[in-house]
């Protein structure tokens, strides 16, 4: 993931920052609790393809 792409990207629900998970290719919106996958080193930022978090998982910054 391009580090210049990472400052730019924000949740497209809240604005608010994201949280790169390298291992499980996903942006971490920790506001809304949802993750949105990377596929091919692509961002899909909709929110109907996103993973909502459980609510016992922890997102560390």
């Amino acid at each position: 993931m391009d580090a210049r792409l990472l400052e730019i990207l924000v949740c497209p629900i809240c604005k608010g920052p994201l949280v790169y998970r390298k291992p499980e290719q996903e942006l971490i919106c920790k506001a809304d609790r949802l993750a949105f996958p990377i596929k091919d080193g692509i961002p899909v930022m909709l929110e109907e393809d996103a993973r909502k978090l459980d609510p016992l998982e922890e997102v560390a910054s």
